[in-house]
């Protein structure tokens, strides 16, 4: 099997799909969007976005690796209380919150 995953943009149309409101949300009205798109199975991938609000990330055991498309959202680490500002083309990643 590869160790690569190559998704061409020609799978990735079409309108985002309304999900509410983030679950857990403690500020703001954060209502959700999602295109999702599953390559064979390896990869859970979307298009995702939020309008603004917060909310906290629990502990898990997946990781999850964000390419910031347009807007910006200040993220802050609940363990060291560290803030990082993000904005369009930055990537973060959540390696096992």
């Amino acid at each position: 099997m590869s160790t690569f995953v190559h998704v061409p943009a020609s799978r990735i149309t079409g309108d985002l799909e309304a999900i509410g409101q983030r679950p857990g949300a403690d500020s703001g009205d954060p209502q959700l969007g999602r295109l999702r798109f599953d390559t064979d199975g390896t990869v859970r991938a979307g298009v995702w976005e939020s309008r603004p609000g917060g909310w906290p990330v629990e502990e898990r055991e997946d990781t999850e690796t964000c390419y910031i498309l347009s807007g910006r959202a200040v993220i802050t680490d609940g363990a060291t209380g560290e803030t990082f500002e993000i904005s369009a083309v930055d990537v973060i990643d959540s390696i096992g919150l």
